[in-house]
């Protein structure tokens, strides 16, 4: 017998968004309804963020030990257990896991349907032997990997992010098709781990990256001797049985093949939208996700859609922005708009890149007149001290010093990046920045010194070179 549920806001898919969603609106008593028909926690806790940080966190203590010469310490090549690094990966997912079990959300007051869903009309969605019928639906079911149509991969074994964290022993040559974000992370761990990597990228490795600001990374990755085949594209696989895999490649240099152990898919993602039959809700989408507008509603207008099913950047944070601006549209009735100019993102390779904002080559077409202002690692002491000192920061500003979009790349990167967001969320100048102290030594100096550039040519001007040798002269 099919029971039937009329909760306030009915939550499809338990990942990072939904799981924001259902715990905000259970804290001002909002009676709500989660569904999902995977694993609690979504793909950031089971085979994105967390398992792939906790393996470049394994793979950079290995990195550290070979290199302690330059501090004095005798280098060491570390013996690597890949059993225990796969240990460790699940151990750290296993202690996030309760914050997101459906325990600790039925504890919430969360009526939680471990089920698949589906839309029987706008405003009723079965799951099991369950029937919802909401005031207010969200979806938010997130996305996979997408895998590209080359012949022969229907006959060949591969990886993607959802297969590759459950590796016991470690490939002997990972060949990664894209060199995005994920593509890149893993292809520098599993090196520093002992694998030979190759990367194969059609068109331009980190592509959506500043160049100046890529080529830093990516250069470093290199010299660690990852192999990055740029400009390649694959025309087709072949399985070699227990030996591996074969691609075969079109280059600028003509035709090539490359062997490999293992193969793994990285070459984005696509939105989850099957078998929710969003047609019957009336629901609009295309190849992104959802159509939604920037409230996050969708065409029926009983539904919001967040996070990477609603065709937008495809990070966690984004996913847990989205939550916060649907509980205040549903609950709140407060005008709340998605804006993706202050959405920081982060590419974890060593070193790292961040950004937030414009890109330089973004800038110039939308404002008359911008500056770019740097500042090197090299310049800074703590880098000095801690021998880090490959990278810089880039900030933009338009011809008043506003500040438009930074670029850094360097040690500790994602965590600078967030004093810039904040930045450009309170629409911040090169003014205020040059304005605040910074502790000292600290990485943070970096982007106050390259603030204080933006002030360097009218030092030049003669008025102002008298006032500061007046000011040096008298203290």
């Amino acid at each position: 017998m099919t029971q039937t549920l009329t909760p306030d806001i009915c939550v499809i898919g338990a990942g990072s968004g939904g799981l924001s969603v259902a715990a905000a609106a259970a804290a001002f008593g909002v009676h709500v309804v989660l569904i999902e028909k995977g694993k609690m926690g979504g793909d950031c806790l089971n085979y994105g963020c967390v398992p792939s940080k906790a393996l470049i966190a394994a793979a950079k203590q290995a990195h550290a030990m070979r290199g302690g010469a330059g501090f004095g310490i005798a280098p060491v090549e570390p013996e690597i257990d890949f059993e225990a690094v796969h240990r460790h990966i699940h151990e750290v997912i296993a202690s996030i896991a309760p914050n997101d079990s459906v325990g600790r959300f039925a504890a919430l007051g969360v009526h939680v349907i471990q089920a698949e869903a589906r839309f029987k009309d706008a405003r009723t969605v079965i799951a099991g032997d369950v029937e919802i019928r909401a005031r207010r639906f969200v979806v938010a079911t997130g996305s996979s990997p997408l895998i590209p149509p080359i012949p022969g991969l229907d006959s060949t074994d591969y990886l993607t992010n959802e297969t590759v964290f459950d590796l016991t022993q470690r490939p002997g040559h990972l060949i990664i098709v894209g060199g995005g974000p994920i593509g890149m992370e893993l292809a520098q761990a599993y090196h520093r781990l002992g694998s030979d990597v190759t990367v194969i990228e059609a068109e331009r490795a980190l592509g959506k990256e500043d160049p100046e600001i890529s080529a830093i990374a990516l250069a470093r990755i290199r010299a660690e001797g990852v192999d990055i085949r740029e400009g390649a594209k694959v025309t087709r696989v072949e399985s070699l049985g227990e030996a591996g895999v074969r691609l075969f490649l079109e280059t600028a240099a003509g035709a090539k093949k490359i062997d490999g152990s293992h193969l793994l898919l990285a070459a984005g993602r696509s939105a989850n939208v099957a078998g929710l039959d969003l047609d019957k809700a009336g629901i609009l989408r295309d190849q992104k996700g959802i159509k939604v507008d920037d409230t996050l509603r969708s065409s029926n207008r009983r539904l919001y859609a967040v996070g990477d099913v609603a065709g937008s950047l495809q990070f966690t944070h984004v996913a847990n922005y989205h939550a916060g601006l649907v509980i205040r549209a549903m609950l709140f009735r407060l005008s709340a708009r998605e804006n993706l100019d202050i959405i920081p993102r982060v590419t974890f390779t060593d070193p790292e890149i961040a950004h937030v904002g414009l890109s330089e080559a973004e800038a110039a077409k939308k404002q008359k007149t911008i500056r770019v202002l740097r500042w090197p690692y090299a310049e800074n002491d703590r880098a000095q001290a801690e021998r880090k000192t490959h990278g810089h920061i880039k900030l933009v500003t338009d011809g008043r010093g506003k500040i438009l979009g930074v670029s850094i790349v360097g040690s500790g990167a994602g965590e600078m990046i967030n004093f810039w967001s904040l930045a450009l969320s309170k629409k911040l100048g090169v003014r205020d920045i040059a304005g605040f102290v910074a502790p000292y030594p600290t990485m943070g100096e970096i982007g106050k010194r390259a603030a204080i550039t933006y002030f360097t040519p009218a030092t030049r001007k003669k008025l102002v070179r008298r006032l500061i040798a007046f000011l040096r002269y008298f203290g």
